[in-house]
């Protein structure tokens, strides 16, 4: 019989450097068996040890693609959540800290989203005039209510060609967890900003009026990213000054205003590439998290091109923050001794409908 589960206290104390060569040590036991997934916003002791580094559907997909038994997702439980939906029977997803978990995904849950739903249906035929379209970043439990209800999820990247394919179905949107990816997409597709209304989930009819609802194309939950709701339009302004010749881009989950004063726009991975292609001596504003920015600092700095965070103050992903070396030595070395611990299950009632709106969403983007 095992010995009891490795416990967490016994890791606390532990120095980052010692958590390293015994990262090392259990990743080296364990081979193929295990892939640690490492998303951008990770800070860099954890990052450093990922397999596979990237967003949240890009490591779930390349997870699943992959030999391993044990997928550990470096990241925030929703994401650890769409790796067990997409991941084979077989496979094992674990997230290090179960109290890794996303603010934005928070602000939506579904029986808060359910109440919306049926009050909506009170205004008009929710079934037959409206598509619920989810962004990746929310609870299993939400893509199942998309999976049940017809409708989707979307990423950063994919919002607009996912937009497209849900005005197809019925004449309505409603947008939920992030309202500035909502904001941002529909805005660029040519919706006027007054038919893109907010919907408060802590008032009644979502604080709006039967006849703003019936008008709206674009039903946005009043939710948004604590990271990227930081950076403000002065920020942008103060830099221009120093700087002019200075080019701006921001992720799509940055406010409306902030992003309209940044020409480019574009999800973790679009941020990446645009500025990995950028001419020597060029400068860059960014608008997102600081772990991603500073190391895309670094490894732009000897090629002559200069890499800014966008926010005067530190602005860092909290809950991913949670995720430290210490915790992933213990999941590991849990694994080595033939115990899983911090296991992320969703239910297949959950599961069902959940990857239904998710192959939607793969099958068009």
């Amino acid at each position: 019989m095992l010995a009891p589960a490795l416990a967490l206290e016994e890791y606390a104390l532990l120095e980052d450097a010692g958590c390293e060569t015994r990262i090392a040590a259990a990743k080296a036991k364990l081979g193929e068996r295990c892939v640690i997934l490492g998303h951008h916003y990770q800070r860099d002791e954890v990052f450093r040890h990922a397999d596979l580094t990237g967003d949240s559907l890009k490591l779930s997909r390349e997870a699943a693609q992959s030999s391993a038994q044990f997928i550990i997702f470096c990241g925030v439980h929703f994401m650890a959540e769409v790796a067990d939906i997409l991941s084979r029977p077989e496979q094992i997803a674990i997230l290090p800290d179960l109290a890794a978990g996303c603010s934005m995904a928070d602000m939506a849950n579904l029986p808060a989203v359910e109440r919306g739903w049926r009050e909506l249906s009170q205004v008009l035929d929710a079934e037959a005039s409206i598509t619920p379209v989810t962004y990746i970043n929310s609870a299993a439990d939400l893509k199942a209510f998309c999976g049940r209800h017809g409708g989707i999820v979307c990423t950063s990247s994919n919002a607009q060609k996912i937009l497209e394919w849900s005005f197809a179905q019925r004449e309505k949107v409603l947008f939920f967890p992030d309202q500035h990816l909502g904001r941002n997409t529909g805005y660029r597709m040519g919706i006027p900003l007054e038919e893109m209304v907010t919907w408060d989930f802590s008032q009644p009819l979502g604080g709006l009026t039967e006849a703003q609802i019936r008008k709206a194309r674009i039903i946005l939950w009043k939710g948004f990213c604590s990271v990227h709701q930081m950076f403000k339009p002065e920020h942008i302004d103060r830099f221009l000054e120093k700087y002019p010749e200075t080019r701006v881009i921001a992720h799509p989950e940055c406010s409306f205003e902030v992003c309209q004063k940044a020409p480019y726009i574009g999800s973790t991975e679009s941020i990446l590439k645009i500025i990995r292609a950028a001419e020597p001596g060029t400068r860059w504003l960014v608008g997102t998290e600081l772990n991603l920015v500073n190391r895309l600092a670094n490894e732009m700095k000897p090629r002559g091109v200069d890499v800014h965070f966008m926010s005067p103050t530190v602005c860092m992903c909290s809950t991913m923050f949670r995720t430290d070396p210490q915790h992933l030595c213990w999941i590991l070395e849990n694994l080595v001794e033939g115990h899983v611990v911090n296991r992320i299950q969703v239910r297949e009632e959950d599961a069902r409908p959940a990857r239904l709106a998710l192959e939607r969403m793969l099958a068009i983007a």
